[in-house]
């Protein structure tokens, strides 16, 4: 299988169209072909190298995972197989087993093959589906669109996948019907936003598609492993600094430019005031003497990439005003670079207020989107350092002084971070002891603990999980929860008890001239330090609610080739409380209370809607039927509102444009709508424990000790 000339037909097949589709392909604009640059052949071999020998359990390169990265290619290139056909595949029957081969020597012509045949069907399908709306729909037939198609086999040949994508056009014209337009507006709507997907693909990158085969091939070893380009290396960075150095504009895509979205407060665009949202940039350049390059038309991270800099460094910008048509007057905008925070993903606190017991409560609530840290910054020694314990410890101080009765953690859809910050964030609500327990793949175990005396909240404490609550979250929950130091409340948590490392292939193999990316390499499993790993079955919470997550697809159970579930000697650790008389009471208290919120009732009717349009698989797609789903929804609504449900919308599945949605954008919109419902329902639960303690000092001596020496 180590036959170049083998390689050569097999690519040159790959890259023309099947016969089958030659009508398409002849009224389709061509699609560039990528191919490999020079350094991601050995940026490939090299991840490879380091997957076999350094990966917590490490798997052989060989045709037995070859075939598995094929299929995992083919998957995150095409998941409702739209694009490719069974035709496609049955000539690609020999490259099953020879992607080890592509890594190993340094060959990726067929992965590049590969992805450009996947760019080619795409235009071949959009363009196919521009050509349908000329001649308009008959909505009155009886028939219905299969729109989840994860399982579904692949289109046999041409003539199936073009009767897929009549539907799937059928569909998307039925919806546009349905809120009023006109079949002119239709088409004209419909034409420009499948001119829009065939402009993206034809602005692939070589990066693009290297990036995607070899995710393709980290996902097979381990869901969490991953390979990160010279790019993508840079926003992780960001991310997990809170900070990068620009100018503080947010872009959005627009008709070819790079459009202002809004400003970062504080940020040089802001400060500036020269900006506003909807202004178009036309063109950038470096210093005060730099040629503009001209953007139009460019990918969006392309745009952002020459507005990043040093700090400290002249940018000037070409822009076309929001209120200047397209032949308006231009202006040139000079910015100096500075460090940016980005606060949209810092730690968050506001305070709820009730009355519990008679009395008003107060409860804070620190929402944390991610475990965070600037680790360049503290391994230089900058005392500012930004990292989420800082940031957290500062909003507890907050709280004290204001005279909070209890802290709610939210920790909802919270994948991760920093391993450091989980240890350091528990080392907040306890004394001091062990955290977690890390095993390598030998076998050796490292206990983390918290060794800063004190605690900088003693008092109830909850912490709020989901099913988007993911590894770093994981350790710090499972920490309060086998402490006893807090209640756990929520849905079940990912599953992710797994520890990944970065490794920089450029320090394996330094180059002037090129970088080769880095990997997110699997190299340890956590443990709590009751001896349990969360690794596949999550967090239980000590109090349930609703859940909205599709548990079937959604979590470390839902991957192929997850660690199984362990269990290992426990650390030296003891309670610090005795929630076990608190919990029931708190628990009969919930039920009472939402067996009676009219806001609870109608999310949990949600729910169970939903969860019913997730196992619908199609659609119709004859107007009346869809009409009289429509009516039947709005009438449901009508009945809420009825009932005194204050939310005042029906938020399973309509979108702007008053039509259903699949069940992945409907869960979507109605997370995010039913987020408050959730939290103010587990700030009332502490606010519960709150009453109780304050009424039973007998309760509350066993229940929360005085476990810190910091009083609050």
């Amino acid at each position: 299988m180590k036959k170049n000339i083998l390689w050569l037909l097999l690519a040159a097949a790959l890259a023309n169209p099947l016969a089958q589709a030659a009508d398409i392909a002849a009224n389709t604009a061509p699609v560039k072909e990528l191919a490999p640059l020079s350094y991601q052949p050995r940026a490939a071999h090299l991840a490879a190298a380091f997957l076999g020998h350094n990966h917590y359990r490490p798997v052989a390169l060989d045709d037995e995972l070859s075939a598995k990265i094929f299929d995992q290619y083919l998957k995150v290139l095409d998941p409702d197989k739209a694009f490719f056909t069974q035709a496609d595949l049955d000539q690609w029957r020999d490259a099953r087993t020879q992607l080890d081969d592509a890594i190993l020597d340094e060959n990726l012509s067929v992965p590049f093959a590969i992805f450009n045949r996947y760019t080619q069907r795409l235009a071949e399908r959009y363009t196919y589906a521009r050509s349908l709306l000329k001649q308009g729909f008959d909505l009155t037939q009886k028939e219905s669109f299969d729109y989840l198609r994860e399982q579904a086999p692949w289109p046999a040949n041409e003539g199936e996948a073009k009767e897929f994508w009549r539907k799937r056009v059928k569909n998307d014209w039925l919806q546009l019907k349905l809120t009023g337009k006109d079949d002119a507006a239709i088409a004209s709507t419909l034409d420009k936003r499948y001119e829009n997907f065939l402009k993206r693909s034809k602005r692939g990158k070589s990066e693009d598609a290297f990036q995607t085969f070899m995710n393709a091939y980290t996902m097979t070893v381990d869901p969490h492993t991953n390979y990160l380009g010279p790019r993508a290396a840079e926003d992780f960075d960001i991310s997990m600094k809170l900070s990068l150095v620009g100018i503080g504009a947010l872009l959005e895509e627009k008709d070819d430019y790079a459009t202002i979205k809004e400003l970062v407060p504080g940020s040089p665009a802001a400060l500036s005031g020269k900006f506003q949202a909807g202004d178009r940039i036309l063109g950038i350049a470096q210093g005060e003497k730099g040629g503009f390059t001209d953007v139009v038309g460019w990918r969006l991270d392309d745009t952002v990439a020459l507005i990043r800099g040093a700090e400290n460094s002249l940018v000037r910008l070409d822009i076309l005003p929001a209120d200047a048509g397209l032949d308006g007057k231009h202006k040139t905008i000079n910015l100096t670079r500075k460090k940016i925070a980005l606060e949209e993903q810092a730690a968050k606190q506001k305070v709820i207020t009730f009355e519990a017991g008679g009395k008003q409560t107060r409860i804070g609530v620190i929402s944390l989107p991610g475990f965070y840290q600037d680790f360049e910054a503290r391994q230089r020694g900058d005392k500012d350092y930004r990292s989420a314990t800082r940031d957290v410890a500062k909003l507890l101080e907050d709280f004290r002084r204001d005279g909070v009765d209890g802290v709610v953690v939210d920790l909802r859809n919270n994948g991760g971070g920093s391993l450091t910050e989980a240890v350091e964030l528990t080392g907040l609500f306890i004394d001091t002891g062990p955290v977690v327990i890390q095993r390598d793949a030998e076998g050796r175990t490292n206990v983390s603990r918290d060794t800063a005396p004190g605690a900088a909240w003693n008092g109830p404490l909850g912490v709020l999980i989901n099913r988007g609550s993911a590894s770093a979250s994981e350790i710090f929950a499972a920490a309060i929860q086998d402490y006893r130091r807090g209640l756990v409340i929520g849905d079940t948590s990912f599953g992710k008890g797994t520890v990944q490392a970065m490794l920089n292939l450029d320090d394996v193999a330094p180059s002037k001239n090129v970088k080769l990316g880095e990997l997110k390499l699997t190299v340890a499993q956590f443990f709590r330090i009751n001896g349990g790993t969360t690794q596949l079955r999550g967090v239980t919470p000590d109090i349930a609610l609703p859940t909205l997550a599709d548990t079937e697809h959604f979590g470390e159970a839902s991957y192929p080739n997850h660690l199984p579930w362990m269990r290992i000697r426990p650390a030296n650790y003891g309670p610090l409380a005795d929630l076990s008389e608190v919990q029931p009471l708190l628990q009969t208290r919930h039920d009472e209370r939402v067996g009676k919120d009219k806001d609870f009732i109608a999310l949990q009717e949600d729910i169970a809607e939903l969860n019913a349009l997730r196992r619908k698989h199609s659609l119709s797609l004859n107007e009346q039927e869809r009409r009289e789903e429509r009516d039947e929804r709005e009438a449901r609504l009508k009945a809420r509102r009825a009932n005194g449900a204050v939310d005042g919308e029906d938020r399973l599945s309509i979108d702007e444009e008053g039509e259903s949605e699949p069940p992945k954008t409907a869960a979507a919109k109605k997370e995010k709508e039913a987020k408050d419902i959730l939290l103010n329902e587990a700030a009332h639960i502490i606010g519960d424990e709150v009453d109780l303690l304050r009424s039973r000092a007998d309760l509350a001596a066993r229940a929360l000790p005085d476990i810190a020496a910091t009083p609050r």
